[in-house]
């Protein structure tokens, strides 16, 4: 479904269901993202291709991004303002306006096709305990805590999760959000996710003696 939507190149890869602090302080996001609340629509978050994020020229944005919700707002002087955006669904670019101090873009929104059920089943139930494994590694060199039992067994809404709980670098996370096919983003976060997990695990315990497996993930 073609839809217009503002769109707000950032530094930051935006997923459904997850959610961004943005603090707003130039006059063409300011103006956006206040035409965004008066009409109670949402507006795209984007990821930078080339460009800078702010005070310069409009960066120019990969061709998938995600829409957003903005939930809480406190205003600050200046009409500046901190939002809470909640991720909600992909889209592809089709086209932009760039007549306006922010761009429009002509959006078709998209989910991922549940395209190969046995992959997909086989690879979700691969995928929960790698993620466990992985939050627990995470959650040991820190104070927080996590309840496993809390993790999905529907397998759209655990790639979902897996792809917003990953600490990983944009290009990757920009990967795993233009995917169109379920298995494949099933089967790609199980590998990211078997690498990702022995990486953390080897930082936290390093190996004694001499052991060379290469430069790390950029986290």
């Amino acid at each position: 479904m073609m839809a217009s939507l503002p769109l707000f190149p950032l530094n930051t890869v935006l997923f459904p269901g997850m959610q961004v602090k943005l603090h707003i302080f130039e006059e063409r996001y300011k103006l956006m993202i206040n035409r965004c609340i008066d009409s109670d629509e949402p507006f795209g978050i984007v990821l930078i291709r080339h460009g800078r994020e702010a005070l310069g020229p409009t960066a120019t944005p990969y061709a998938v991004g995600c829409s957003a919700s903005i939930g809480d707002v406190q205003r600050l002087p200046l009409e500046r303002m901190n939002i809470v955006a909640t991720g909600r669904r992909r889209f592809r670019i089709k086209a932009i306006d760039r007549s306006n101090p922010y761009l429009l873009g002509e959006v078709d929104y998209f989910v991922p096709e549940e395209d190969h059920p046995e992959v997909i089943w086989r690879h979700s139930r691969l995928l929960r305990p790698l993620m466990i494994r992985y939050l627990e590694i995470l959650s040991s060199s820190s104070d927080a805590s996590f309840d496993p039992s809390q993790l999905p067994d529907q397998p759209r809404t655990l790639a979902q999760i897996a792809s917003i709980l990953l600490q990983t670098d944009n290009k990757q996370k920009q990967e795993l959000l233009a995917m169109d096919s379920l298995s494949k983003l099933l089967v790609t976060l199980v590998e990211i996710y078997q690498l990702e997990t022995m990486l953390l695990a080897l930082r936290l315990k390093p190996p004694e003696g001499e052991f060379d497996i290469g430069p790390f993930s950029s986290n």
